[in-house]
C-alpha cells in the first residue's frame, strides 16, 4: 500500500511543479488569481519562516468572500483561510490520507516532516493511487489464475 511520500514521489516523476505557496498578508483576490493561473483548488499559507499556518482554499473564497459579500481586494488571506492546518507526515498511507479526507471534509492535505513542507496530496492523487493498486491486484489475480 503506498505512502504519502511515494505518492510524492510519483508527482515529483510526472513533473509536478513545486507546492505553491501563499503569504497570509496576501489579498484575498490575488491568491484567487495566483490559484486560477496555477489551476489548483487550494494552496498552503506560509510565513516568511517557513512555518504553515493554513490553508486557503476554493471552498475559503466561496463560503468566506462570495457568500459574505465580502470585497476580496480589502480581505487578507490570513482572515480566511482555514486553520489550523490538517496535515500528514510521509508514512502516512494513503487509507489513513483518504480517511483523514474524508471524515474533515477536504480535498488537500499538506505533507510535512520537521516543520518543512514536502508537497500535498489530493483527492485526486488518492484515487490513481487506489487504481494503480487495484490494476497490480487483477494482473496478480489473473496470472495465479491463468499462468503467464
Amino acid at each position: 500500500m503506498p505512502i504519502a511520500s511515494s505518492l510524492l514521489e510519483r508527482k515529483a516523476r510526472a513533473g509536478a511543479p513545486e507546492v505553491a505557496t501563499v503569504a497570509p498578508d496576501a489579498t484575498v483576490l490575488d491568491a484567487a488569481k495566483r490559484m486560477n493561473e496555477l489551476r489548483i483548488g487550494a494552496t498552503p499559507v506560509v510565513e516568511d519562516s517557513g512555518r504553515i499556518v493554513g490553508m486557503f482554499t476554493e471552498r475559503d473564497i466561496l463560503m468566506k468572500i462570495v457568500a459574505l459579500d465580502r470585497s476580496p481586494r480589502e480581505v487578507l488571506v490570513r482572515e480566511v483561510m482555514s486553520s489550523p492546518v490538517i496535515a500528514a507526515g510521509p508514512d502516512a498511507s494513503v487509507d489513513e490520507l483518504r480517511h483523514v479526507m474524508t471524515t474533515q471534509r477536504i480535498r488537500h492535505i499538506p505533507v510535512v516532516e520537521d516543520g518543512r513542507l514536502l508537497g500535498i496530496i489530493s483527492i485526486g492523487d488518492l484515487n490513481v493511487a487506489q487504481v494503480e493498486v487495484m490494476t497490480e491486484t487483477i494482473t496478480y489475480l489473473e496470472q495465479y489464475m491463468y499462468g503467464p
